[in-house]
């Protein structure tokens, strides 16, 4: 399967990060319930962000789960030598993984290991890197990620640039390339994010954090036209 068939053409994506991980499955079955599709699942290794997020070992255990509901998990790797960890991903029941371009000498290649696992492939950038240099290295690949935040913490304030980010790389792209969008998604920024050429929205703390986070993706959804 891919990315056409797992995703809607805007797509709300919870990000498992900022979770409330004593009740992890049940949130996220609430999650399904209401609609979700795709779960976001960040990993981070201490080097190439300064935060020891999650892993592998996590992921297999809600990877089941996910099968279950005939729902996907969309791996964002915020590691240094991110080809090491793509085996491990797809055995743990990863759908997709995401590398940065920052931490990848030849994109093409991890696009084909991605593709030699089972596994969807993706691009990401920080904003302090060029929308070009993303563009350059996302021949192949399923989607780009562009990071509205600094990646690491949950909660961080969408950055003021990212909508002319996120059009230039909208208007250099295949129609066919998905673009994400991480960082600071929340009711006020889910439809500029959209507007602006996006169609995967990854959201974790206008999710998580809220009371009711099925309620929470609801809004989003009906925000961003999802």
């Amino acid at each position: 399967m891919s990315w056409a068939e797992w995703a809607a053409d805007v797509e709300i994506e919870p990000s498992i990060y900022a979770s409330d991980f004593s009740r992890l499955g049940m949130q996220l079955e609430a999650l399904h319930d209401a609609g979700a599709r795709v779960f976001h699942f960040d990993v981070g290794d201490g080097h190439f962000i300064p935060e020891i997020t999650i892993g592998p070992i996590v992921l297999a255990s809600i990877s089941p789960l996910a099968r279950g509901w005939g729902a996907r998990l969309d791996c964002h790797l915020m590691v240094a030598e991110p080809e090491r960890h793509f085996d491990a991903i797809a055995k743990a029941g990863g759908d997709s993984v995401t590398f940065h371009t920052e931490v990848c000498d030849d994109p093409p290649r991890a696009v084909a290991a991605a593709r030699s696992l089972g596994l969807g492939a993706g691009v990401a950038f920080n904003p302090e890197t060029p929308v070009a240099d993303a563009v350059a290295a996302a021949d192949g690949a399923d989607l780009v990620l562009c990071m509205s935040i600094q990646p690491g913490y949950s909660g961080q304030a969408f950055m003021p640039d990212a909508p002319a980010r996120i059009a230039e790389l909208r208007s250099s792209l295949p129609s066919s390339t998905r673009i994400q969008v991480d960082g600071g998604i929340n009711r006020k920024t889910a439809r500029v994010a959209r507007d602006s050429g996006a169609d995967l929205l990854v959201a974790g703390s206008a999710v998580f954090w809220s009371d009711d986070p099925a309620s929470a993706y609801c809004d989003l959804v009906e925000v961003a036209g999802a």
